[in-house]
């Protein structure tokens, strides 16, 4: 029986290229998302459901079943800037980026325990250094420590929960982006001179859902070219 994997956020970008890949090696694949208009991957299973929507996360689990591999890849950001930030936004960005991950990682917990399952948690490299959009960075943040908890809690009963913190990635989530100046400047600091593509992106996610150590644990891998290096 082919194991199972649910992706949250995987009608586009970092998201798509995952479900593509963990697809074509064997899994059976369900993606959740908003807009299905433009997919089209033969084989894997869809629901529309909107991850802001934290009090009906149950039902989407119920609708799932049983797990082996979770990604937690959805996320979005407001780009408001930090003195003029709504509060419906902020509840909204907190909400997709932190809590429903939580809820997802709290209901899945019995099934993946059961399957010895492995969480892959999608952060950012803002919540390491900071971002313009306040909250973004600080949900990404919460998100890393959310994947060292549970790491904890889980891994002793045969759960791994990693994370992967990539700098900026060719995705429609910065394209025409107003923080376009910082994106030029990290790109400027990294090996190779550009930022990353989401297949590579989903390769190491890919890893950490399949081939990576049960040692590995609790760990968030930085995917950004050495941007935060020194020079």
């Amino acid at each position: 029986m082919a194991k199972k994997a649910l992706v949250t956020g995987g009608t586009k970008g970092i998201g798509l290229s995952t479900a593509v890949k963990l697809n074509e090696i064997g899994f059976d694949v369900t993606v959740v998302g908003r807009d299905f208009s433009n997919f089209d991957v033969d084989g894997v299973k869809t629901i529309s459901f909107d991850l802001s929507n934290v009090n009906e996360i149950s039902s989407l689990v119920n609708e799932v079943g049983d797990i082996d591999v979770l990604v937690n890849n959805a996320g979005i950001g407001i780009r408001k800037d930090y003195d003029a930030y709504p509060e419906e936004d902020i509840e909204k960005i907190v909400n997709v980026n932190l809590k429903t991950p939580v809820e997802l990682i709290t209901l899945f917990a019995p099934s993946l325990k059961k399957r010895n399952g492995r969480v892959v948690n999608v952060a950012s490299q803002a919540a390491e250094v900071g971002h313009r959009d306040i909250w973004y960075g600080i949900t990404k943040a919460g998100l890393i420590n959310a994947t060292k908890s549970f790491a904890g809690l889980l891994g002793p009963e045969g759960v791994q929960v990693n994370a992967v913190a990539p700098g900026p990635v060719e995705t429609t989530m910065i394209a025409g982006s107003k923080y376009a100046d910082r994106y030029e400047n990290i790109k400027n600091r990294t090996i190779l001179g550009r930022i990353a593509k989401p297949d590579e992106i989903a390769d190491t996610i890919v890893w950490l859902a399949t081939d990576a150590p049960e040692y590995l644990n609790g760990e968030t891998i930085d995917l950004n070219n050495g941007a935060q290096r020194v020079k």
